[in-house]
């Protein structure tokens, strides 16, 4: 048992933990415990004359396991996993990797020892230089490395990582309990049905939650004992929304839990009927539902939802989890391909927004606060041709399609014009080169720092649209981090502040004729809907698998009866009274 694990407890006894929801709804079955190989291992001494056989051996290993992540990569590169295919590239590249592929093999040389001692030592040394990451999703990339190690000595081991699976009930379904997964594991048992994720390890930003939102079914990480506590096939609930486990669940849990679930899966059949409804308000007016994506692989969630088009494509997916840079013609592909599947629907193409510890070549910058630093479009200008190549491609896959180049995280004007004469110069470069592109292809700008909502005319005369990215606009308002739990709570998207921002950007930009969107989590809160609405927001763009709820939110409303409520919003400063009035607006 792991130091400071509490005791297992007895069985059939009820009880709760408390992790990381990172993928909502709720499940209910059987655990089943995946046991991954340790990475504890023996340690002892070879002779001289045995280094280049064990050295072969490591060889091995390392070949076996390539083989095997390349044949789970190929096995759903065109299946309904599709999406998994990337995060086993990921561990396919740091196999790669010389940390992997020649430090252990120098290791066995210089201490005469066998080999799984010599990857223990590498992992040591590799994971010990996550500590001072501050970025959360790097940090989290630490699991990667941890994983790819396991396999590695699993094959040392002479045997193979497989998750045996027990029969079970056959009205009960299975809930994953690991202390970490990998995707190649979720590949592994892909055939069998499973209802959820409990891991000990990870956070929001992990591959497990990924993985887990990609594949629409509840998650939680970060239970930090569940491995310890919870047996085999008992009986369990899984709130992914909540962040809630219950093992053992009474009867009167168990019923309430079933009705929740019951309820959810009939609310979610009647808004399938929605997708090909026109979204309007009860008065008439028109409002555009657009999707976030990380990756082309997203498309089919965006069809499924029916939304408008794509209000926000996060590109800088492509570029991590790799050594190397995407150059100018595997950028144009992914694009092209998402321009064209949405099929002469809008796709905004937000530019890399990476920077501070994120810095793509491995070198970090040294910095207390990576949020205010070298990021985004400051990064992209102290990359002119990391900036110019993405552009580039961009505006080739234009000629697709309906393009659109979004700017994030301006502050200054100094920025902005920057920004459009590189805008201007990848123009003139493709043209010289005789390449077809979309010469009126519009530029936006995100609205997320205060300086840029406050000093807004500055930057709309100068931009074709707006969006409000309000997880930064909110975190930089009220100067929190909100990656930091020790003052995540005060993290508040209804703080006055907040929303008197807000609603100057969407007014502002009304003023000048000016398309304003809101990409960030308000906008697929359903919650949050009317009160946006009631601020003059016309254009939404969220997670695809919050399009629905949003839509059900917008058909019911009346902006009319809606707008003495939102008013009294506005002029409220109390947190009691704000929340009671969105709870009438809501009723």
């Amino acid at each position: 048992m792991a130091d400071g694990a509490p005791a297992p407890a007895a069985r059939n006894v009820c009880f709760t933990m408390h992790g990381i929801g990172v993928s909502g709804g709720i499940a209910i079955g059987h655990a089943h415990l995946f046991h991954g190989m340790s990475t504890e291992v023996d340690h002892y001494e070879i002779p001289s004359g045995d280094v280049g056989r064990e050295q072969r051996r490591y060889d091995r290993a390392v070949k076996e396991v390539r083989e095997e992540l390349e044949g789970l990569a190929e096995s759903v590169r065109h299946s309904a996993a599709s999406e998994l295919a990337p995060f086993v590239n990921v561990h396919l590249m740091l196999l790669e990797d010389a940390a992997f592929t020649e430090a252990p093999r120098e290791i066995i040389r210089e201490q005469r020892c066998n080999a799984e001692w010599a990857l223990r030592i590498q992992l040591d040394e590799l994971t010990a230089q996550f500590v001072d990451i501050e970025d959360e999703y790097l940090r989290e990339r630490e699991a990667d490395v941890r994983q790819v190690a396991e396999r590695v000595l699993t094959a040392l081991a002479g045997s193979k990582r497989r998750i045996a699976i027990k029969p079970t009930r056959a009205d009960a379904e299975m809930v994953l309990i690991a202390r970490d997964l990998s995707p190649a594991d979720v590949i592994l048992f892909r055939e069998h049905p499973f209802a959820a994720f409990v891991t000990d390890m990870g956070g929001a930003t992990s591959h497990t939650a990924i993985i887990a939102r990609s594949l629409a079914i509840p998650a939680i990480v970060a239970l930090h004992h569940s491995r310890t506590l919870i047996r085999e096939d008992e009986l369990v609930i899984i709130d992914g929304t909540q962040g809630v486990l219950i093992v053992n669940p009474g009867r009167a849990v168990l019923a309430e839990y079933r009705l929740r679930q019951n309820q959810a899966r009939l609310e979610k059949e009647k808004l399938k009927r929605l997708k090909s409804a026109p979204t309007a308000t009860l008065d008439g007016t028109a409002v555009q539902l657009h999707a976030n994506i990380e990756l082309p692989s997203d498309l089919e969630a965006v069809r499924a939802a029916g939304a408008a088009g794509i209000g926000l494509f996060r590109s800088e997916f492509l570029f991590m989890n790799r050594r190397d840079l995407p150059d100018e013609d595997e950028q144009y592909e992914a694009y092209r391909s998402v321009v064209e599947g949405m099929k002469g629907k809008p796709v905004t193409i937000r530019t890399l927004d990476l920077g501070a510890d994120k810095a793509l070549d491995g070198a970090e910058h040294d910095t207390e606060n990576p949020a205010l630093g070298l990021r985004a479009i400051r990064y992209c200008l102290a990359e002119p041709q990391i900036f110019n190549t993405q552009l580039r491609a961009i505006l080739r896959a234009s000629r697709h399609g309906k393009a659109m180049i979004l700017i994030p995280m301006l502050s200054s004007h100094a920025e902005l014009t920057q920004a459009m004469s590189a805008v201007e110069r990848a123009k003139e470069e493709l043209k010289a080169e005789g390449e077809k592109f979309d010469a009126f292809v519009p530029v936006g700008g995100m609205i997320e720092i205060p300086a840029a909502a406050i000093a807004l005319p500055m930057f709309i005369r100068r931009l074709d649209f707006l969006s409000i990215g309000t997880n930064d606009l909110i975190q930089y308002t009220l100067a929190i981090d909100r990656a930091d739990d020790a003052v995540a709570h005060l993290y508040d998207p209804l703080h006055p502040a907040v929303l008197s921002l807000i609603a100057s950007v969407i007014r502002t930009a009304h003023q000048h004729e000016k398309p304003v969107a809101v990409c960030g989590e308000m906008a697929g809160d359903a919650d949050l809907t009317r009160l946006l609405l009631g601020l003059g927001l016309r254009h939404f763009s969220m997670h695809p698998a919050n399009v629905l709820e949003v839509k059900q939110r917008v058909l019911t409303t009346s902006l009319p009866d809606i707008a003495p409520l939102v008013a009294r919003v506005m002029k409220s400063d109390e947190p009691e009274r704000i929340l009671a009035l969105l709870e009438k607006l809501n009723g």
